[in-house]
């Protein structure tokens, strides 16, 4: 039986980044992931300025930082009138490291970790290697593994959940995974159509407020992603079709028909948190721990925050020159469920929630009174530096740190 001191199920970002972390820190460490690569998945693209200083620390920033878009500038838009606020992240030059978002696909993080971890000498990463099962006990973790030839067992003292929302690790747990999935699905469209020549001073990130069909403009590198809700009981297929397409794009540019597209991409979206991340020495984080809607791009980041926070104390409790006992490990491992989760409860989900009533909720005359809200607060210094502070996930990175 294979043995290494943590094994991680999921090479996504959050799980690469934690692997990455230990490896760099001296820790032997196995990735497990289900598909035969890391898949060009398009859904997370903003990586926000704690992060950024996190990826900086890991040395990768030279690296990454080419292949994505700096986004110091996000808007708020009303479609119907035209009006538009800015919000600049430069507000927060000498408080942060990265005074913007880096608008990249998270496809171009996990494969950047992975292949520096193939050539780590603490790491191995294993792509067609499904987590089946496993079973703990006070000393270690044993995991049965399906590869493409058999059934492998390993033993590692920890074992970390970073696959997914539907992770087979927390249903082996019986883990609660409250909250709600919101009725409507989203659509995402990319195209390489210059959208930026429809719109005044249009930034690399726009929520656009509609009491009939909100809507929210990222570009990426090589392409503007479009977000878009469906209400109706329409099928898939209708939803993908030229048919809705056109009408997306009608909306923006009012030549829809023109556009091409170069993805097209349904998915529900939900608003849940894990009960509790630690369970002796299995631990959940990423959307494995909780998820949410993606206004505000706070979930892979929020994610890679709890890679971090958790692979900190890891460190701490694997060194052999700091052996403190289990009741040691145990505190450290309650700290870092009490810091993410909490924080994940009384900000990330609150944000979140907020991000999309401020779009799309009620009358334009509610959507009138956000925007004078979120007019008011441009308007004022200090409150305007405390939404960026909220807004770029830095307060909530510190609120976690001040938690006991």
């Amino acid at each position: 039986m294979e043995r290494t001191q943590v094994l991680i199920a999921g090479a996504g970002p959050v799980g690469a980044v934690a692997a990455y972390y230990l490896a760099q820190n001296g820790i032997d460490v196995i990735v497990m992931e289900a598909a035969a690569s890391c898949e060009e998945d398009l859904r997370a693209s903003t990586l926000h300025s704690p992060t950024l200083s996190m990826l900086n620390q890991l040395g990768i920033m030279n690296k990454l930082g080419p292949q994505g878009l700096k986004a110091p500038v996000y808007q708020y838009r009303r479609r119907k009138t035209h009006e538009y606020l800015s919000f600049d992240l430069n507000e927060l030059k000498g408080e942060v490291e990265f005074p913007y978002r880096l608008q990249c696909e998270q496809y171009k993080l996990a494969r950047l970790l992975t292949t520096a971890l193939d050539e780590h000498p603490n790491a191995e990463v294993n792509f067609q290697h499904r987590v089946l099962s496993f079973e703990q006990n006070e000393d270690s973790v044993i995991v049965s593994v399906e590869t493409p030839y058999a059934i492998k067992k390993y033993q590692a003292d920890y074992l970390i959940a970073a696959d997914g929302a539907n992770s087979i690790i927390r249903k082996w747990l019986g883990v609660e995974f409250i909250g709600f999935t919101y009725p409507e699905k989203f659509l995402t469209l990319s195209t390489t159509t210059p959208l930026e020549d429809y719109f005044q001073n249009l930034s690399y990130v726009n929520y656009i407020s509609d009491p009939e069909e909100w809507l929210v403009l990222l570009r990426v590198p090589s392409v503007w992603r479009v977000l878009v809700p469906f209400f109706k009981n329409i099928g898939d297929e209708e939803i993908l079709s030229d048919k809705y397409k056109n009408k997306v794009f009608d909306g923006i540019m009012q030549d829809g028909a023109s556009v091409k597209t170069q993805h097209r991409t349904i998915y529900r979206v939900h608003q849940r948190v894990a009960t509790k991340y630690n369970h002796g020495r299995t631990l959940l984080i990423g959307d494995a721990a909780h998820l949410n809607n993606p206004l505000g791009g706070l979930g892979m980041n929020s994610g890679i925050h709890d890679a971090w926070n958790l692979c900190e104390k890891l460190v701490e409790i694997l060194n052999p020159t700091r052996i403190k006992g289990r009741n040691y490990a145990n505190a450290l491992l309650e700290t870092f469920d009490r810091q993410r989760r909490t924080t994940m409860n009384n900000f990330i989900q609150a944000q979140t929630i907020q991000n999309k009533r401020m779009m799309e909720e009620g009358t334009e005359e509610f959507l009138g009174a956000e925007w004078e809200r979120l007019n008011n607060l441009h308007k004022d210094d200090e409150l305007r530096y405390e939404f960026l502070l909220k807004q770029s996930m830095t307060q909530s990175v510190r609120d976690a740190e001040s938690i006991r």
